[in-house]
Formats: C-alpha cells, structure tokens, sequence
C-alpha cells in the first residue's frame, strides 16, 4: 500500500518469474475494480511485450471505469525491464501517474 490518503486508484504491479499481475484499487472502500495478466495472452512474444500488453489492458479497463490519473504501485519491484513496460504501456493507453 502507497502511504499517505488518496483519492486516486492505485495500479499494483505484481511479477513472477513467469508471469505478471496488474489489478486497479480502490483503497478508500478496499475493493479491487479490474485487474489484468498475461495468461490470457497466447501470441508468442517474449514477457516484455506481454507486460507492456498488460499495461493497455488494465489501462483499457481503467478507462471503463472513467479513471485517468492513478498512482503507480511497483512494490519492492525496481523500475526497469517488464515493471517499466507494463508502464508504458499504461500511459500509452492515456493512464497518467
């Protein structure tokens, strides 16, 4: 959980060695509002490609709700490799953090 009160929804990242997880949340009320991964994903791209493809997904998903802006949450993950093209490719689909 990001410190401090919000009224944005948080975008948490989680990363596996296969796999990557993106869910919308509402911390105010403790509801999670969408979420994305790459199972569903059956092209044959490498896992970069899969993460920034999950970032437009849950950046479509956001845009359904009618949210924007969002504060990004990369957990204990560093900001590079698939953590930074899932956010690419969120802000790519016009999420703002």
């Amino acid at each position: 959980m990001i410190k401090g009160k919000t009224q944005r929804l948080r975008l948490s990242v989680f990363r596996s060695s296969k796999h990557i997880y993106a869910q919308l949340i509402d911390d105010a009320k403790g509801h999670t509002l969408a979420a994305a991964d790459d199972r569903k994903i059956t092209e044959k791209i490498n896992k970069t490609e899969k993460a920034n493809r999950v970032g437009q997904l849950i950046a479509e998903s956001a845009g359904k709700l009618k949210e924007e802006a969002i504060k990004f949450d990369r957990g204990h993950f560093r900001y590079h490799g698939r953590i930074k093209a899932l956010a690419e490719g969120a802000r790519l689909k016009g999420l703002k953090f």
